[in-house]
């Protein structure tokens, strides 16, 4: 029994992964004008780093990522951390598809399995499982899928359960055969690249990766899935970015590293080293970052506050404001993605309910 546990670790540590951080982000616009899209925080973390976590937990040490626009933005915030494993940058000009992605990286990557995960997604639980399930198993691909309410606006997988394989995918069909959408972690094999080798452009000039998994299905190479256990967020948009921060927040620990004065903290809050919080009430889950001041404020349940912010006369509920930003006498703001370095003021505190996307470096007077 140890023999075979062995085997499994020594295979999955030749894997390597794949981390897609590149494109344009143009649904998460202003915030997208500024910074790189997998970099936005969810609960005060960059969302690529739930992504290099996942892979690393998963026992995959060598990791490629695909960057393009903001590359030195990407590299600079990943080589912040120490993380516990090798990871190389791999440049991709213009974002010509994920199998192009998947095509540039083939020097990276070798002649092993690797894992490529999207570096817009987040999921409960990880990747752990999957990646042991398909070390285990002789197919040449395997996709992990999601059950979905609205499965016409995704990429659908029509699949043969007793046997666990792919018949057919279909992307965004009008009349859907099934509600298993394809969530963006795939499991592949060397054999990728002679598909890619054998597919052209799709109508957006993209060497799309669903049609080179198309080629393998066809060419009856078995192409396998498994389910997400928990929940899956693709956050390509504010309000997809607001849910996952909400389900990330109702996991986090009571933590109070920071000082408070005539305060109440209820629930699940978490403050960093340096913040103070006076004459406030915090109901959480929430999360505030170091070194920031909260005055006479309520914060509201599902709110995540960046390092060195300032929340002064303030009301601000189910929101993601990013780091040094700056927020005096706005009233209530609800379900809002803020950006850095922002300042919002107002000259008397208001009473209305206000609902912001806001890009980095702006000025807001109201």
């Amino acid at each position: 029994m140890l023999k075979a546990i062995t085997r499994k670790s020594t295979k999955i540590r030749k894997m390597k992964g794949l981390i897609l951080s590149g494109g344009h982000g143009t649904r998460l616009r202003p915030i997208t004008y500024s910074q790189q899209k997998q970099l936005i925080p969810i609960a005060n973390k960059p969302i690529l780093f739930y992504c290099i976590e996942d892979l690393i937990n998963a026992g995959i040490k060598k990791i490629g990522i695909i960057v393009g626009p903001n590359k030195e933005q990407v590299m600079d915030t990943v080589r912040s951390i120490n993380w516990d494993a090798d990871i190389e940058f791999i440049y991709q000009e213009a974002p010509a598809g994920l199998a192009h992605a998947v095509k540039i990286s083939k020097n990276f990557l070798g002649e092993d399995k690797f894992i490529m995960y999207l570096g817009d997604n987040i999921l409960k639980g990880g990747i752990t499982n999957f990646v042991k399930d398909f070390v285990n198993t002789e197919v040449e691909a395997s996709l992990l899928l999601t059950r979905v309410d609205n499965p016409e606006q995704y990429g659908v997988a029509l699949v043969d359960e007793q046997k666990k394989i792919i018949i057919k995918l279909l992307e965004k069909p009008k009349n859907p055969p099934s509600n298993l959408s394809i969530v963006g972690i795939y499991g592949l094999t060397p054999v990728i690249f002679r598909a890619i080798d054998n597919i052209k452009p799709s109508w957006r000039g993209e060497l799309e990766i669903t049609d080179a998994l198309h080629w393998l299905i066809e060419e009856n190479y078995r192409v396998r899935y498994d389910l997400v256990n928990g929940w899956w967020k693709d956050t390509g948009t504010p309000e997809t970015i607001l849910d996952a921060n909400r389900l990330i927040l109702d996991s986090i620990k009571i933590e109070n590293k920071g000082t408070t004065e005539n305060s109440e903290l209820n629930g699940k809050v978490e403050v960093g080293e340096k913040t103070l919080i006076k004459e406030s009430i915090i109901n959480g889950p929430v999360i505030i970052g170091k070194e920031c001041i909260i005055s006479k404020s309520y914060i509201g349940p599902y709110t995540s506050i960046g390092d060195n912010c300032q929340l002064i006369n303030t009301k601000v509920e189910d929101s993601v404001i990013m780091e040094r930003t700056k927020i005096i006498n706005t009233g209530k703001i609800v379900k809002s993605l803020i950006g850095k370095e922002v300042n919002i003021e107002k000259n008397d505190q208001s009473s209305d309910i206000k609902k912001f996307v806001i890009g980095d470096n702006s000025e807001l007077k109201l």
